[in-house]
């Protein structure tokens, strides 16, 4: 694809433009959110109405750099590709989805959190979406005969349709820990889907 149409494409899941990178604790939470997603690029010297402003790619790239280094726990590895336009300059930086996640970066206050990308946004990962990477990782088997509380609390969840965590806990007899064992069990056992929206986040069976 040339320039013109990744631009055309607009800022979305996968596509962030940024008109220059003056801080590598921010844009890290970006490539940390593309890591921990669907993966990603970032076009570096495009400003957010898709406008070619041109950069320094070298400047750049060592901003990136150091983002990946420094404020990315684990590392997010990329590749870069520098696109001319006339005189001016845009740096591509490409992140894959990772097979390591979840990549951490600091927020505002120093604290390492986990992000995640929802349409043109980066986003604060809740903690049921972190425990279901962690536990995938262990593949916890799916048993053949489900218990009385786990049958009961799946169909909890079949009858609200979509509903958020907050509503589950106060319609569940089962306290907000056994709450989020289940869903985690229940995401890995692919009884159950999250939807993460930038209105927040659903639960609902899956049919």
């Amino acid at each position: 694809m040339t320039l013109n149409e990744l631009i055309a494409e607009g800022e979305h899941t996968q596509q962030d433009f940024k008109m220059r990178v003056d801080d590598s604790r921010k844009i890290a939470r970006t490539m940390s959110a593309f890591a921990n997603t669907k993966g990603g690029r970032l076009l570096i010297g495009v400003k957010d109405n898709g406008k070619v402003s041109g950069i320094n790619p070298t400047e750049e790239f060592h901003i990136i750099d150091a983002a990946s280094e420094m404020y990315c726990k684990p590392k997010v590895e990329f590749t870069s590709h520098v696109w001319q336009q006339g005189h001016k300059l845009v740096l591509q930086i490409n992140v894959a989805p990772s097979s390591t996640k979840p990549h951490r970066s600091p927020d505002e206050e120093g604290k390492w959190v986990t992000y995640i990308r929802v349409d043109d946004n980066t986003l604060l990962a809740n903690k049921i979406l972190v425990r279901v990477w962690n536990s995938r990782q262990k593949k916890n088997a799916k048993p053949e005969v489900m218990s009385e509380p786990q049958v009961a609390f799946l169909r909890l969840i079949e009858s609200q349709g979509k509903c958020t965590l907050s509503k589950l806990y106060r319609m569940s007899d089962l306290n907000k820990r056994e709450v989020d064992d289940l869903l985690v069990l229940f995401i890995c056992w692919d009884l159950v889907n999250q939807e993460i929206t930038n209105e927040g986040t659903f639960y609902f069976t899956v049919d």
